[in-house]
């Protein structure tokens, strides 16, 4: 048959598009940086599915007809992803122009104290980031004034990152409105919220054990001013209208969320409502948006729509709310997008010239109960981590690579889904040359290695992943018929 090689690629073979992606990806990260995701990744990703295909066509027989089907087929199955991406960029620009975000922020900062800074740091950037969805908008503004508030009451460095950044991540993984919250659950054919509500069993208690450290620590300094919260704070409220009015919008999301309403409607009804509390509660900021040429109600719908389609800058007279404030709307999701789809191109053709199959077959051995399956896929993440350093890339692979063999031993694809974020997602800033690390280190000017002991979220997730795997709790498997 044209879709299938003619002949079983061996391990070895297999393994070289592989090793051409992780040395591509070394070089443009080294050339690129943090602007690795701009353009390089993909280019990279389409070299080594062009790579696979050669080898595959010319030792396996495999035709092009059968790869390029794999392809299409890869691509329509995370279809419904993109929309949501779509989504998730126009909720992040209306619920930062509509003043939820700095409501939420605001009244956050009342909380902070020298005993508490570091639970509250982690906390605050745990809020925020589930709120925005990303971990690094949260770490490059709400963090740096966190991380300058520490410096001013004696914290260390390594702890003040390792707060952030264990706040960060726990939101960036939780959060419906993360890429890669969304990238887990449609590489892994699972429902959003299902990832999500799963993720809880293993990542509450990791946060817990994160914040009981922080307390303990928190409680042996002493207390110093906290005047940066105030300033922080009073900029917050100068700039946008603070109502507790504005929360309605998150707890409306939040019903949803437990009523499982699909993702797409409530993404949709989430920013429209935003949208609405823009005109009422932030109608200045939205003229300001739109800029000149218009004028009363033209000039905040036009400001309206460049938040949801556009990116958007607001002057507050602080430099780290600017870069708070500022949004990328729907246009800032399309380097995510467009990664997306080229990584869908390579685990295509992967997959369809039975590479991937034949790597896999090196892992089946130490696969033999529920602990080896998990175990296993934490530590692919991870490993994914270290070789291609970049987290979506390390989500992609391990959830294609896991798929077929979490279906055939008859497990559930939540807990795929988790096990895979467990191991990639919140391993990633933790990696000095992988693209988060080297982000997070040159926003905090605190390098990955100094923070890297005090991230405890992030050290605890996959182990508390393994351990929960080891008691079944929550683990069922299905029963075919």
């Amino acid at each position: 048959m044209e879709d299938t090689p003619k002949k079983t690629p061996s391990p070895l073979l297999s393994l070289v598009p592989i090793l051409v992606l992780v040395g591509l990806l070394f070089l443009v990260v080294k050339i690129f940086g943090s602007d690795t995701l701009n353009g390089a990744s993909q280019v990279v990703l389409l070299i080594s599915t062009a790579v696979c295909a050669f080898l595959s066509m010319v030792f396996c027989g495999m035709r092009w007809k059968g790869i390029e089907h794999a392809i299409i087929n890869n691509i329509t199955n995370v279809a419904s992803a993109l929309l949501i991406l779509l989504l998730i960029g126009a909720l992040s620009g209306t619920w930062m122009v509509s003043g939820i975000i700095p409501t939420l922020i605001y009244y956050g900062m009342k909380i902070i104290s020298p005993d508490f800074y570091l639970a509250s740091t982690c906390i605050i950037c745990a809020v925020v980031s589930v709120m925005t969805g990303s971990s690094w908008t949260t770490v490059a503004t709400i963090g740096i004034a966190l991380s300058g508030i520490g410096l001013a009451q004696g914290f260390s460095p390594g702890w003040i990152g390792g707060a952030i950044i264990s706040g960060a991540y726990f939101g960036d993984k939780v959060s419906p409105l993360s890429d890669t919250t969304v990238l887990a659950s449609a590489i892994t054919d699972t429902p959003l919220f299902v990832h999500i509500r799963y993720l809880m069993i293993t990542t509450v208690p990791s946060m817990a054990i994160a914040l009981i450290i922080y307390l303990i620590a928190g409680f042996s300094h002493d207390m110093t001013s906290t005047e940066g919260v105030t300033v922080f704070s009073e900029t917050l409220k100068n700039t946008f209208t603070i109502s507790p009015w504005l929360l309605v919008v998150p707890v409306i999301m939040l019903v949803m969320i437990v009523k499982r309403v699909p993702s797409l409607i409530t993404l949709f009804i989430s920013f429209i409502l935003a949208g609405v509390l823009s005109l009422f509660f932030q109608p200045q900021l939205l003229n300001e948006i739109a800029g000149t040429g218009v004028s009363g109600a033209q000039a905040q719908v036009k400001g309206l729509l460049m938040s949801i389609y556009g990116s958007t800058q607001l002057e507050t007279g602080h430099a780290a709310l600017n870069d708070l404030v500022s949004t990328r709307g729907m246009a800032g999701m399309m380097n995510t997008i467009w990664l997306i789809i080229c990584a869908m191109c390579f685990g295509g053709a992967m997959t369809a010239t039975g590479m991937l199959g034949s790597i896999i077959s090196v892992f089946l051995r130490f696969m033999k109960n529920t602990v080896g399956l998990v175990s296993s896929t934490v530590f692919s993440g991870l490993f994914f981590n270290v070789c291609t350093g970049d987290q979506y890339l390390s989500i992609i692979l391990t959830g294609d690579m896991y798929k077929n063999i979490y279906r055939e031993k008859g497990y559930e694809n939540r807990l795929l889904s988790r096990a895979t974020e467990d191991g990639a997602t919140v391993t990633s800033p933790l990696i000095p040359w992988n693209t988060c690390g080297m982000t997070q280190a040159t926003v905090l000017g605190i390098s990955t290695l100094t923070y890297l002991p005090y991230s405890f979220f992030n050290l605890i997730s996959p182990l508390v992943s393994i351990m929960i795997a080891a008691t079944g709790y929550k683990i069922r498997k299905i029963i075919k018929t």
